[in-house]
């Protein structure tokens, strides 16, 4: 019997280790990944077929369309947002243009080999745009079609993609004389803050509370870029990834919208550096807000309503603030400096 074949895209990231190390443990399907550079050996070892280029490569989507029957992709590659303020253009051009070449090469799959393509999409808490901090404190939870006013050029790829998943589910060329809707079955998740004890901080605009964690480890003062008061939503990665798996296998039917709310819990920036206090008494963690940085963080929620992903496809995250420092992040990034 053939086996099922995922492909994940952006697969050596911060997100990528995780999946590809639950997918293979699985062992169910046959994992091809395509990222710009070479998965790390450990990686590499547990995938089926690596594929180097770029997302806006078409001849590399032709290849691997030609070779492989996909079913699932999840379609990690983004360029993330602190990098997308420098460069507005190229962040268009891999978060918008890359993801219509993946949602166009899903389309193709189907209609090449008869089945239907599940396609997993993460999105952002940047794709919210509350205008100031006194709506943010009254706003509480928010829900999901609450606030789409992004004010990053990440924040507004990752919306203006939910909405191209939301067109190639329901609308896709709705003239033509044939029903072409329905055979990319397009789920996306709006991630809050991931925060993971496996991969070294990339550069995100929420990646102040990681980077705490990682450099109190190292033994390495940190002055944090936004406020103590400041707060948003966070989740540790292993609940990321199983929340990505749980939605890719939830029945069709089960669903009530494209696009669902995650989270798990919202601490304070000043709560964060108490909890890394608490296991290295000795960091040096100290506030210094950049304006122009703090200025985006104060436009995400506080935190956001998932009522939606715990109705439909029983999100619950393993992991809260206490439990999330005490037994995944601080033992596991401790041991990553302890062997230096």
């Amino acid at each position: 019997m053939r086996r099922l074949v995922v492909l994940i895209t952006g697969a050596g990231g911060e997100i990528g280790h995780g999946l590809i190390t639950r997918l293979a443990a699985e062992g169910s399907r046959h994992i091809l990944t395509l990222d710009l550079k070479p998965l790390d050996p450990a990686l590499s070892r547990l995938v089926e077929r690596e594929f180097i280029g770029s997302i806006l490569d078409r001849n590399v989507l032709e290849r691997i369309l030609a070779e492989f029957e996909i079913d699932l992709i999840f379609h990690l590659a983004a360029l993330l947002s602190t990098r997308g303020e420098f460069t507005p253009v190229t962040a268009h051009q891999v978060n918008v243009e890359g993801t219509l070449n993946l949602l166009e090469f899903a389309q193709n799959e189907r209609q090449s080999h008869g089945r239907p393509v599940t396609f997993l999409y993460p999105s952002s808490i940047a794709a919210y745009g509350l205008p100031d901090p006194a709506t943010k404190a009254l706003a509480g939870r928010v829900k999901e079609d609450e606030y789409n006013t992004p004010t990053t050029m990440y924040g507004c790829n990752k919306l203006y993609a939910e909405h191209l998943g939301r067109y190639y589910a329901r609308h896709y060329k709705q003239l033509s004389s044939e029903t072409q809707a329905g055979r990319v079955d397009f789920r996306c998740l709006r991630f809050p803050g991931l925060i993971s004890a496996v991969t070294v901080p990339s550069g995100g605009t929420s990646d102040y509370a990681p980077e705490m964690i990682h450099a109190a480890a190292g033994g390495n003062a940190y002055a944090c870029f936004v406020r103590e008061d400041t707060r948003i939503p966070f989740m540790a990665m292993p609940d990321g990834v199983e929340a990505l798996l749980t939605l890719a296998a939830a029945p069709a039917a089960s669903l009530t919208r494209q696009v669902y709310n995650v989270g798990a819990f919202a601490p304070s920036a000043g709560e964060i550096r108490s909890l890394v206090l608490k296991s290295f008494p000795k960091a040096q963690v100290t506030f210094q807000p950049d304006v122009k940085r703090q200025r985006i963080v104060d436009t995400w929620p506080a935190d956001v309503d998932d009522a939606a992903a715990r109705r439909d496809w029983g999100f619950v995250p393993r992991y809260g603030l206490e439990s999330a420092f005490s037994e995944y992040l601080i033992p596991t990034i401790r041991e990553r400096y302890r062997k230096g």
